[in-house]
């Protein structure tokens, strides 16, 4: 399989391609549309070989809150009118078990609207859709249910600071809109001190509940919370994991916060708090079910209280009529349930940004970053992460991007030298590795169209560096030691900027998996490209590996010893290895599919829509226009596949070299236990296709009962192969 640029035609050429638009043949597919329309359900979409719902972001969805606003009439026209009209009493009831009861299902039904907020729905119909949030100084004479809205109100304020100064809210545009909702109010301040005064309370009731009947004398100047006796103990256990739960996560968002991950070791302590606090919560649905049978329950699994019950006290439509911006369909809120595994979710993840050891190195934050994006964390979650990564123009608020650079070119004699922290080059490439960070820190789709843009930014500067380099150094002879240096640094800042612009379009080309934009046709042009995306990269991680053990050789050694070191075989580094295997599989299965195609005639199924060019096109269109690699054609894709035959395949012996070389790479990898998995997922994607490469050659080019097909059950980007008999 060659990329070789020297190929094409007789002139070393290749001949113009012809752009999407041209010979361009009109279909009438009014059929088709009848057809589909018989057979979709409600909400689905006709799902094509060139179309899914991420192909197209822009489509607008009927009935979706965040995109069709739609139209619903409201009950009342302002706070004050509902209020007035009962729709939140204080107290809940005059009666104190069913007070208490109702208190705990305004609790549960804002635990459902904070999970539906960081959804991404809008503040004002999810937690301000309370009442009580709304006028909070009418709670002021119920002491449990004012210390909860404060509370909650500041969470929510410092969520949406965190949100907002990483600037990850584009993805979700109703986030951090506050629609003048009052999100900040005088002794918020004080939430945590009024929280703690209420928890000692109920604290002290239910010791009291607990205590012997020999002591409970010395307890009864205690007020109980409700009315049965035998009901207390049960509704100030209910109440305790609540508050606590609320004090606990608010430390958390706090401590998350603090610069240069001072508070992290505190808000791992206050993480496994929260999810013992949640447990706590969840253990209490059976008492607060069982209690509930007085009051309105809802048997249904969209319920958002623990008991059953319809909260009162809400009015999700309400806001719609003070702030136009809102859109006024009632939103489906998550159920409690719901609710729950979302913020055990959060905190699982929160537990390892927490859990990083704030690697100094570039390659170890990439490598994590990435990893974390494994775990399809939620936007709170990646808000975190960013602002944790990037403060002040600096790593973790503390390490400048030039020290970062300078360690990845490992060259610790230049980074004593405070004068080349002014070269314009690193200055711009420090600044791109910012806006790196913060791209890997959004969500997959987002994600996959900034770093398409932003390869064109690398590519550029790493053909700065080029010319730069020619120009100052190209046609002299004569150059003194400070020049050498300096040609010594464009150089290592050329082989590294290229690197990572390679790196960057493999990631590119992998999300495309995860976001499920290729159809089964287009598998063969995609691991083409990986291919030839993961060869370059393999070639300037070794260029940049073999020059700084070059200096590092050269520093300090006598000039008679340098022959005698050139001579050393270089020991591979395990990066190196790894980044091998990846290059195997993809050439594997590329030719693979590509032999599969000429002998089989597997996926050559012609679309009414484009053309297979015109697919080449629309996926790698942003990495030819990066020139990322350069020379790289459709043109080349299919003079590279069309003599592919399985017999080739089998002797070229890709995945066996894949699997051998991550066997061997255990050893070197041996105390990383997620490096031992992806290793796992190698061998197994692997022995599998070497597997059904071997059925496939003893059935024969021309078996029509032979089936293949391709599925990611060992590893999310690439594929496996399934042979059957019909």
């Amino acid at each position: 399989m060659s990329v070789s640029s020297e190929r094409g035609g007789e002139d070393g050429r290749f001949p113009p391609l012809s752009s999407p638009g041209e010979q361009t043949v009109w279909a009438d597919v009014s059929l088709l549309l009848d057809a589909a329309c018989t057979d979709l359900q409600d909400g689905e979409l006709i799902h094509g070989e060139n179309f899914s719902l991420f192909a197209a972001m822009s489509a607008l969805e009927i009935m979706d809150p965040k995109m069709d606003s739609g139209m619903e009439n409201c009950g009342y026209h302002s706070v004050e009118e509902a209020i007035e009209n009962g729709a939140a009493p204080i107290p809940l009831s005059s009666d104190r078990t069913a007070d208490i009861q109702c208190t705990i299902d305004v609790m549960d039904h804002l635990l459902a609207c904070e999970a539906t907020w960081h959804k991404g729905h809008s503040l004002a119909q999810t937690v301000f859709s309370c009442i009580y949030l709304l006028r909070i100084e009418r709670t002021s004479s119920h002491a449990l249910l004012h210390s909860y809205c404060r509370i909650i109100r500041s969470t929510c304020n410092t969520v949406i600071s965190v949100v907002s100064d990483a600037r990850t809210h584009e993805e979700e545009d109703l986030f951090t809109m506050a629609y003048g909702l009052p999100l900040k109010g005088e002794g918020d301040e004080k939430c945590l001190s009024i929280l703690n005064a209420v928890e000692e309370t109920l604290s002290r009731q239910l010791r009291a509940c607990k205590a012997p009947t020999s002591k409970k004398k010395v307890l009864e100047d205690i007020e109980p919370l409700q009315s049965n006796i035998d009901l207390e103990e049960g509704y100030c256990k209910a109440l305790l994991c609540r508050l606590r739960f609320r004090k606990h996560f608010y430390h958390v968002v706090l401590c998350m916060r603090k610069p240069q991950g001072r508070g992290l070791e505190l808000a791992k302590k206050h993480i496994a708090l929260c999810l013992s606090e949640l447990d706590c919560i969840h253990r209490s649905l059976e008492f607060l079910r069982s209690n509930a049978s007085g009051f309105c329950q809802d048997d249904n699994e969209d319920r958002t209280t623990a008991s059953g019950c319809k909260p009162i006290g809400f009015d999700s439509s309400l806001n719609s009529r003070l702030s136009a911006p809102t859109p006024p369909r009632a939103i489906k809120l998550l159920s409690w349930k719901e609710a729950i595994e979302y913020f055990e979710k959060l905190l699982h993840d929160f537990d390892i940004i927490c859990s990083f050891s704030m690697d100094s190195s570039l390659e170890g934050v990439l490598r994590f970053v990435v990893q974390f994006q494994k775990t399809q964390p939620d936007l709170v979650a990646r808000a975190h992460l960013q602002l944790l990564l990037v403060q002040d123009g600096k790593l973790y608020g503390r390490d400048p991007f030039y020290d970062v650079i300078s360690r990845a070119l490992a060259l610790p004699e230049l980074t004593r030298n405070h004068e080349l922290q002014k070269n314009e080059f690193i200055v711009r490439l420090g600044q791109l590795v910012v806006n790196l960070l913060k791209i890997l820190c959004t969500n997959a789709a987002w994600q996959r169209r900034k770093l398409g843009k932003i390869l064109q930014d690398w590519s550029v500067t790493s053909i700065q560096l080029e010319l730069a380099l020619k120009r100052e150094f190209g046609e002299r002879s004569n150059i003194s030691i400070d020049e050498n240096v300096c040609m010594k640094l464009l150089k290592l800042l050329l082989i590294w900027a290229e690197e990572q612009t390679y790196w960057i379009a493999s990631r590119f080309l992998t999300l495309g998996f995860e976001l499920e934009l290729y159809s089964p046709s287009e598998y063969c042009m995609v691991y083409w490209y990986m291919y030839v995306v993961l060869i370059k990269l393999l070639e300037k991680s070794q260029v940049k590996i073999a020059g700084s053990i070059d200096s590092s050789k050269r520093k300090g050694r006598k000039k008679k010893e340098l022959p005698k070191d050139a001579t050393r075989e270089v020991h591979i580094s395990p990066s190196i290895l790894l980044l091998r295997c990846y290059v195997f599989l993809s050439e594997g299965l590329a030719m693979m599919l590509a032999a599969l195609n000429n002998e089989h005639k597997i996926f050559q199924r012609p679309s009414i829509f484009n053309t297979e060019q015109e697919r080449f096109i629309q996926h790698f269109e942003l990495l030819q226009k990066a020139h990322i690699p350069d020379h790289i054609s459709y043109v080349l894709f299919k003079e590279s596949t069309f003599r592919a035959n399985i017999t080739t395949v089998i002797k070229y012996n890709y995945f066996g070299d894949a699997q051998r070389i991550s066997k061997d790479l255990r050893s070197s990898f041996s105390s990383d236990p997620e490096r031992l998995a992806e290793l796992r997922q190698i061998e197994q994607v692997a022995e599998h296709n070497r597997i059904a490469l071997n059925v496939i050659h003893q059935a024969g080019a021309h078996d029509p009962s032979l089936k293949v097909s391709f599925e990611f059950s060992h590893h999310p980007c690439f594929a496996v192969a399934v042979v059957k008999r019909t």
